[in-house]
């Protein structure tokens, strides 16, 4: 297998999305096939600084110390390395149990963020989970380098948050932006969705400033590339009636720009993307 090849990337640690990131991912290989990449990234933390002590306890007892604490973090890191080996294998069996042939596992370490960055280049698809280990059981809070990764990257990225469950309707979070416009785009001409119906709404908090005229430039260009379109104009905060008609029409994953204001605007007025990923129960494929 060529190594720069465009790959599904799938993100492994030990959180409880692990098993949906596997599946998502496997599922999105098989539709635009391409190779399938999982990646096990372990992050070192350095040994806190230490506090002179040897005035207290005697000379040598500081450096004694250090040592020991060495040690141990070489010791700890040999677990992690031999705990991530261990769930990339069985993420490989399931993958290969589930069809897909060209697979690579693969180990990195320091920043997740800076090994994706490295790694951009053959990413056609990001899989992650919406919390890792460290904060899996906090449902309140997406994961502490999800937002920067997503920054960083101009590469799709599907955020899971949920078991696996094969898409049958996706739904495009649409407002004319230009991330909008590369979700669009997604779906008109590449093979993830194709065959899926696509519900097309526009979110206006304020109908008597704002009006849906984005939406047929939408709906014209999705009707061109053969999609089954279907529009809707919700009123009232946008993650709100977003994922309230979500519920109700069964979507199951939503496409939508990323981040699309200045970092001032989404500190004054908070930011839209982490909103969704704060309140929906399905997963998000964003685009930058």
């Amino acid at each position: 297998m060529n190594t720069k090849e465009s790959k599904v990337l799938a993100c492994i640690d030990g959180s409880r999305y692990s098993t949906a990131v596997c599946d998502y991912s496997v599922w999105a290989s098989q539709r635009i096939n391409a190779p399938l990449k999982l990646l096990h990234n372990i992050e070192h933390h350095q040994i806190p600084g230490m506090v002179d002590l040897s005035g207290s306890i005697g000379l040598g007892s500081q450096e004694k110390l250090l040592d020991e604490l060495t040690t141990l973090e070489q010791q700890r890191s040999k677990l992690l390395v031999q705990q991530g080996k261990i769930m990339l294998d069985a993420a490989k069996a399931r993958a290969e149990q589930a069809g897909v042939k060209d697979i690579i596992a693969k180990q990195r370490h320091g920043s997740l963020t800076e090994s994706l960055i490295e790694l951009a280049d053959e990413i056609r698809v990001l899989v992650l989970g919406i919390r890792g280990e460290g904060h899996e059981n906090d449902d309140k809070q997406v994961g502490a380098h999800l937002e920067t990764i997503i920054r960083s990257l101009h590469k799709p990225i599907l955020v899971v948050n949920k078991a696996f469950s094969e898409p049958q309707r996706i739904m495009l979070a649409y407002d004319g932006s230009e991330a909008a416009e590369k979700a669009l785009d997604m779906i008109a001409h590449r093979p993830l969705f194709k065959g899926l119906p696509c519900h097309v709404v526009y979110a206006n908090p304020n109908p008597e400033k704002h009006t849906a005229n984005c939406l047929p430039n939408a709906i014209s260009k999705l009707e061109a590339a053969g999609v089954d379109v279907i529009t809707a104009a919700l009123e009232g905060k946008p993650e709100d009636a977003i994922c309230a008609y979500q519920a109700e029409h069964q979507i199951d994953l939503i496409v939508m720009g990323a981040f699309g204001h200045t970092r001032i605007r989404e500190l004054l007025l908070g930011s839209f993307t982490a909103k969704m990923l704060s309140a929906t129960q399905k997963p998000l494929l964003l685009l930058r």
